[in-house]
């Protein structure tokens, strides 16, 4: 009797702290795969003013008692900008791999004296987040399915865009920076772009960003997506309230398929 008591009471609490499959959706990923990386440049003019590295981990990683890609994002400034506004990030986010939503994101920002560290750990059976930052662990409420800065980003990699006439919006759940909002993305359509690595079909979205002191318009960034099972951004241009900036993927690896380059 001692025995069947102890074994219910472990089952109530592993099934009270592990999330049920029924809580989460299921999305069909045939985009992105574990052991990618990219890496890019970006540029301020005619001077070279950053790179950044975006990978996933060649393991799969349990986070929530959920398996989850782990996603690094890492950038850092160049020459004379790194004098100028030195800049050393460091983001992270684990993924769902089912769900394609994130469980646990990290930053860890160095912008000249400016620094923070922060750890979001997700709870989307209560569509909350508990942030631990410099000032302490809090938690918030959450939108459903609600994505980090950089998962989101995975989560239109998983869009079927044949869906979507030129001009309809995108709406994404975000929780970023303790707020919850939504992030709209307006896709523009295809077209065919020339890079430095080749001439390659392309999917154009762009974020409508609200009015800002950063960026000039709601349309200031665009993102030229490669049309094909990849679904990755290979260019991005950034209109700035002072001159632009454009960055270009260099150099990849570990991709699901290789590019349709022309």
């Amino acid at each position: 009797m001692k025995k069947v008591l102890t074994l219910t009471l472990f089952i109530v609490v592993v099934t009270g702290f592990v999330a049920k499959d029924e809580d989460y959706r299921k999305i069909s990923n045939n985009s992105f795969v574990a052991g990618e990386n990219f890496e890019y440049k970006v540029h301020y003019g005619l001077f070279s003013a950053a790179e950044a590295s975006v990978s996933v981990s060649p393991q799969v990683t349990n986070i929530n008692g959920r398996p989850c890609y782990k996603i690094s994002v890492q950038g850092k400034t160049l020459g004379a900008f790194d004098w100028l506004a030195k800049i050393k990030d460091n983001w992270q986010t684990w993924i769902d791999t089912s769900a394609i939503v994130p469980q646990k994101f990290y930053r860890n920002i160095q912008e000249n004296n400016y620094r923070k560290e922060e750890v979001v750990v997700y709870d989307h059976s209560k569509n909350s987040a508990l942030v631990n930052d410099e000032n302490g662990a809090k938690t918030y409420n959450t939108l459903n399915n609600a994505q980090d800065a950089i998962s989101g980003y995975y989560f239109l990699r998983t869009i079927d865009y044949s869906k979507y006439n030129p001009g309809d919006v995108i709406q994404i759940p975000t929780f970023f920076d303790k707020e919850s909002y939504t992030t709209k993305i307006r896709y523009r359509g295809r077209e065919t772009i020339r890079t430095r690595l080749g001439k390659i079909k392309v999917i154009k979205i762009n974020p409508i960003l609200p009015e800002n002191q950063l960026f000039k318009g709601e349309d200031s960034i665009r993102i030229w997506v490669s049309d094909d099972v990849n679904k990755v951004p290979v260019r991005i241009e950034v209109d700035l309230w002072v001159g632009s900036m454009v960055m270009e993927m260099r150099r990849y690896s570990g991709v699901r398929q290789e590019f349709n380059w022309l």
